[in-house]
């Protein structure tokens, strides 16, 4: 049982993630936060690291605290909640930088019906270069519209 347990929480806390993405997307990084987000929308540096990848950064800090909390506190549900939110960071960043960015030179050639709505909605949400329209979607869940 405490392995359905692990897979759950786990399961759920990819979920969670998928939506936190969203929101924090739209109402934080075009919101409070869009000094950080900007440079994402349009280059005005020549460094690879953009000021957005500090998201990257903070979701990775709580995804540690989640594992030291497993190991130092011995709380067994911390582990499959750092893992979660491991997993999303690791889709999230094949998805968005490497996929549909192209940050690195993989994954170019992928060209299926999936792939192509995935790259037009986020093309979409690029367009729009200001703080406002900051409306897009979660890596995972793309409105069927994108998918001609």
């Amino acid at each position: 049982m405490h392995t359905f347990y692990w897979i759950l929480i786990f399961l759920v806390t990819f979920g969670i993630m998928e939506f936190l993405a969203w929101f924090i997307h739209k109402y934080i990084m075009h919101g409070f936060l869009w000094n950080l987000h900007e440079d994402h929308h349009h280059k005005t540096h020549d460094s690879w690291f953009e000021k957005n990848d500090w998201f990257f950064v903070f979701f990775a800090s709580i995804s540690i605290i989640a594992k030291v909390s497993h190991s130092q506190l011995d709380l067994w549900w911390a582990l499959p909640i750092s893992a979660g939110i491991f997993a999303y960071g690791v889709a999230y960043f094949i998805v968005h930088d490497i996929f549909i960015h192209q940050r690195f030179k993989w994954l170019r050639k992928a060209n299926n019906t999936y792939a192509k709505g995935v790259r037009r909605a986020h093309k979409i949400h690029h367009k729009h270069l200001g703080k406002e329209k900051g409306e897009n979607f979660g890596m995972l869940v793309v409105p069927l519209k994108y998918f001609k």
